[in-house]
């Protein structure tokens, strides 16, 4: 057997000693952790059939499951009305000059107002991430909503790419 080159050697230890890639459910996790807002696509119901995008806010609650603070009038929280089914698109921030090459995670689930005896707590929870949302939070006509998550496809970068099962994405704490 041929002995390794030391440049063969140093890459075996340095392999050995490495922590394990994190997993693309943690990867996800951590991504949704980062950052703050997203592109929420919902049904349209005035164009039956496409998608309709919006910027959106959230925060994450316990289990990772994106919050969304949401005015009855908008066109997103009408669509989710007649069709939970949405789609939360977040890309890495500080992607750069090369946002392909970035992470990005899609979450697809149901957006359901949620209940009233959670609002205080959700309050503090979306309060801590988007301070400025107190200047509407007492407005009639907001509520808080939450993603139930079906499942995720993340990406990161090139070459790094899945779906990601709900419960793989909710056993997970932030990286």
């Amino acid at each position: 057997m041929a002995t390794p080159m030391p440049q063969d050697r140093n890459r075996q230890t340095r392999d050995a000693s490495a922590a394990p890639e994190p997993s693309l459910a943690e990867r996800a996790k951590a991504l949704l952790s980062r950052e703050r807002i997203g592109s929420l696509a919902t049904m349209s119901q005035k164009h039956q059939g496409w998608p309709f995008g919006s910027m959106m806010p959230y925060a994450l609650d316990a289990q990772g499951a994106p919050i969304f603070f949401i005015s009855t009038m908008a066109m997103h929280t009408k669509n989710l009305a007649a069709e939970p089914r949405a789609s939360l698109m977040v890309a890495d921030a500080s992607a750069g000059e090369d946002p392909l090459g970035a992470a990005r995670v899609t979450v697809m689930g149901r957006v359901l107002r949620a209940p009233q005896d959670e609002r205080a707590a959700l309050r503090d929870l979306y309060l801590a991430r988007h301070p400025t949302a107190k200047d509407w939070m007492d407005f009639g006509d907001f509520a808080f909503y939450r993603m139930e998550i079906v499942e995720l496809y993340y990406v990161g970068g090139f070459g790094v790419m899945g779906w990601v099962a709900a419960g793989d994405y909710q056993g997970h704490s932030p990286g």
